[in-house]
């Protein structure tokens, strides 16, 4: 392998890098959530959906959370986060943040919205039971929540009358922070841009 290939196998790597950086402890990660019935677990046939958009910041201890939802075939009785599935993207598991519902959430409807700022450094922001399967303090509840989702192992589920498991639900989904991308975005550039002119010559030589 000629040097001009190395650097070429060496700059493809690095822009792969650059995409999949993931934010470290300190800074900000952005979720988006996607809630149907074809999510849930069991899957049922709910016509119900929603979307979210979760916001994580390491340094405040905080987890905003602003969401929508439309066509339930219930009323709604409760909506959470759960934390962790043993696998990323499947299965269920316990309630993390507050029971029976987030405060302010919208019971005995079928449609509507949620915005709020849960305080992870308060007790009142978890299911009790979490706290205690997880270290037993909040602190050691935030970490075990944060890792699960950055893990891809907590999912949003809302419930109703007609399906009181969960009638539509969806996993926390990582989005990538715009400056990363446009970073990893260019790097990919410049390395096929290389890629080319290397072709280029090879072709007239």
């Amino acid at each position: 392998m000629n040097s001009r290939l190395r650097l070429l196998t060496f700059s493809l790597a690095t822009a792969a890098g650059l995409l999949c950086t993931t934010a470290a402890p300190g800074q900000v990660l952005s979720y988006s959530v996607i809630m149907n019935g074809a999510s849930e677990s069991p899957v049922n046939a709910s016509p119900g959906t929603g979307t979210a958009f979760i916001t994580i910041d390491f340094t405040a201890n905080t987890l905003a959370i602003t969401f929508n939802f439309t066509g339930l075939l219930g009323t709604t009785t409760a909506a959470h986060i759960h934390a962790a599935t043993a696998v990323p993207g499947v299965g269920t598991s316990g309630v993390a943040t507050t029971t029976p519902f987030f405060a302010g959430f919208p019971t005995g409807v079928t449609s509507g919205s949620y915005s709020n700022t849960l305080d992870m450094t308060q007790a009142s922001s978890y299911n009790p039971s979490y706290v205690t399967a997880n270290g037993g303090t909040t602190a050691s509840a935030e970490s075990a929540l944060f890792t699960a989702i950055q893990g891809g192992r907590a999912y949003l589920n809302i419930h109703s009358t007609s399906f009181p498991g969960g009638e539509i639900r969806g996993f926390l989904v990582a989005v990538p922070e715009p400056s990363t991308y446009a970073v990893g975005a260019f790097a990919v550039g410049l390395v096929g841009l290389g890629l080319a002119r290397r072709r280029r010559g090879m072709l007239a030589n």
